[in-house]
């Protein structure tokens, strides 16, 4: 969790003072941050304290700062039809926008304020901290990796999954199956068999 007090000291911060109130200067990010808490179920997750590289770059704008970046995690997980193992890393690119708290520039106009508070309100926005020095990635990566790992996960679209009687690969034998007799006419099966062994 990150300490609110000293910001700086968190294991998903990055120092953007050099940047910050710069607008047209960059700043390249490339290293690995450990994976927050809570991020998966028993099917498919990625550990907390796994290693989730960023790479990619900061951009300083007037309003705020700009993150454009590829974001790779190691998920554990197992397909939820035929429980084949989805062990592997997992990439996808984020982009999210951390603006400066409303009185950072005391020339914003109450218009410019208002825009910015918008923007604060959509999903894509994380707060700055240590007076907009530090940006902090562990909501975003959290936020941004949950939404990567799939409700069911499968290890193709048209997995066949698992015998329900005997448990095989489907996959591996589609014409797999089982003999099955209706208990209906079991009775009269019985009378049948018991009536031919009497007649030899």
């Amino acid at each position: 969790m990150t300490n609110d007090k000293h910001p700086e000291t968190s294991p998903w911060a990055i120092p953007v003072a050099q940047i910050s109130s710069r607008p047209g200067q960059s700043k390249e990010v490339d290293q690995d941050f450990p994976a927050p808490s809570g991020i998966g179920d028993e099917v498919i997750s990625i550990a907390e304290g796994a290693p989730v590289h960023v790479s990619g770059s900061i951009d300083s704008i007037i309003d705020g700062l700009i993150l454009n970046a590829s974001v790779t995690a190691p998920v554990t997980g197992e397909c939820s039809r035929c429980l084949k193992s989805l062990d592997g890393d997992r990439t996808l690119q984020v982009t999210a926008f951390f603006p400066y708290a409303p009185d950072h520039d005391s020339r914003r106009n109450d218009e410019e304020v208002d825009i910015i508070a918008g923007e604060e309100e959509s999903e894509d926005t994380y707060p700055l901290a240590g007076n907009n020095t530090v940006m902090d990635l562990e909501a975003l990566l959290r936020d941004n990796l949950v939404e990567s790992l799939p409700v069911q996960p499968l290890c193709r679209p048209d997995c066949l999954g698992l015998c329900p009687q005997c448990g095989a690969d489907l996959n591996e034998d589609p014409d797999h199956h089982h003999e099955t007799h209706d208990l209906r006419w079991s009775a009269l099966e019985d009378l049948k068999a018991q009536l031919e062994q009497n007649e030899q």
